[in-house]
C-alpha cells in the first residue's frame, strides 16, 4: 500500500504532517483518531514509515461479485483486521481483542474512539470500549491523532475524491499504564476516553458535541426525514393556504467546548 496507494496519495494530495516525531520507531502504540472520512485509514499510513493495522467491517471482506472480491483482496492486503460488527457486545469484544493481539505482537494499531465518521465535521464523544480496554489491558501508549479535512477531500457518498491538501497533526503519547488491569472499571474507561478526546479536540480545534455520533446521525436523518414530509406537504396545499410553520431544531444535541471531565 506504501509503494503504490501511498506513494500515488502523497504526490497528489501532498499532505502536511505535524509531530512525526511522537510515533515510536518501534514498539507497540494505539494510535486514536478522530474520523471524518474513509480516506483517514489511508492518508495516516501513508505518512508514517510502519505499518498500521486498523480493524474493518467484515462486509469488506465479504461482499459479493467482482467489486467484492476486488475490495477483499485490498484490505486483506493492507494488513486490515475483519470484525463482525452485526453481533452487538461479541462485536465489541472481538475488536478489542483484534487489538491486543496487534499491540502485543509489537505493532501500531489505528483506532477511532467516535466509533463511525462525523456526520458534520464536529468531534464527537469517544466510545470507552475499544480504546480503553486495549489500552488498559497491554499498558501501550496511546497517541492522540486528528486529521484535517479531510471530509472536504472525500464526503459521505462521494466517490471521486476532491484534489486538495488534508493535514495530520500527532500529539504527544499518553501514559496511561497506571490504571493497566483495570479494564473493567467502567469509570476508569470513561476518564481515559475523555482525556484522549480533549487532546484529539486540541489537535484538530473541532467543535465538540457530548454525545455520540451515531445518535447525532440519527438525529440528523429524522430531522431530514420530518424536513421533506414537511415540504411535501407544503406543496399539496392548494394555493393561498397558511405557510407551515418551520419545525422546531432537533434537540438532545448539547454543545460544549471539550469532554466532560473525569
Amino acid at each position: 500500500m506504501k509503494f503504490s496507494i501511498g506513494g500515488s496519495l502523497k504526490l497528489a494530495f501532498r499532505p502536511w504532517v505535524e509531530g512525526l516525531e511522537n510515533i515510536p520507531a518501534d514498539g507497540p502504540a494505539i494510535l486514536a483518531s478522530n474520523h471524518l472520512s474513509f480516506s483517514d485509514s489511508f492518508f495516516l499510513p501513508a505518512v508514517l514509515d510502519r505499518k498500521v493495522t486498523f480493524i474493518a467491517k467484515a462486509e469488506y471482506f465479504t461482499s459479493p461479485g467482482v467489486k467484492g472480491r476486488l475490495t477483499a483482496a485490498f484490505f486483506k492486503g493492507v494488513g486490515q483486521l475483519p470484525v463482525d460488527r452485526s453481533g452487538g457486545r461479541g462485536a465489541g469484544q472481538a475488536a478489542v481483542k483484534a487489538g491486543i493481539e496487534v499491540v502485543e505482537g509489537g505493532g501500531l494499531f489505528g483506532i477511532y474512539p467516535e466509533g463511525t465518521r462525523s456526520p458534520d465535521g464536529r468531534l464527537y464523544r469517544g466510545k470507552p470500549g475499544g480504546l480503553g480496554r486495549v489500552a488498559l489491558a497491554t499498558g501501550a501508549p496511546v497517541i492522540p491523532i486528528a486529521m484535517i479535512d479531510t471530509e472536504k477531500i472525500q464526503p459521505p457518498g462521494k466517490v471521486v475524491p476532491k484534489l486538495m491538501r488534508p493535514g495530520i497533526r500527532i500529539g504527544k503519547p499518553l501514559d496511561f499504564s497506571r490504571y493497566q488491569g483495570l479494564e473493567e472499571d467502567r469509570y476508569i474507561l470513561r476518564s481515559l476516553t475523555d482525556e484522549v478526546m480533549y487532546e484529539i479536540m486540541k489537535l484538530s480545534g473541532q467543535e465538540y458535541v457530548d454525545i455520540y455520533a451515531t445518535v447525532a446521525k440519527r438525529e440528523i436523518a429524522e430531522a431530514e426525514k420530518a424536513a421533506k414530509a414537511a415540504a411535501k406537504a407544503q406543496g399539496s396545499k392548494p394555493r393561498g393556504a397558511e405557510p407551515t410553520v418551520p419545525a422546531a431544531p432537533v434537540e438532545g444535541v448539547e454543545q460544549t467546548d471539550r469532554p466532560p471531565a473525569a
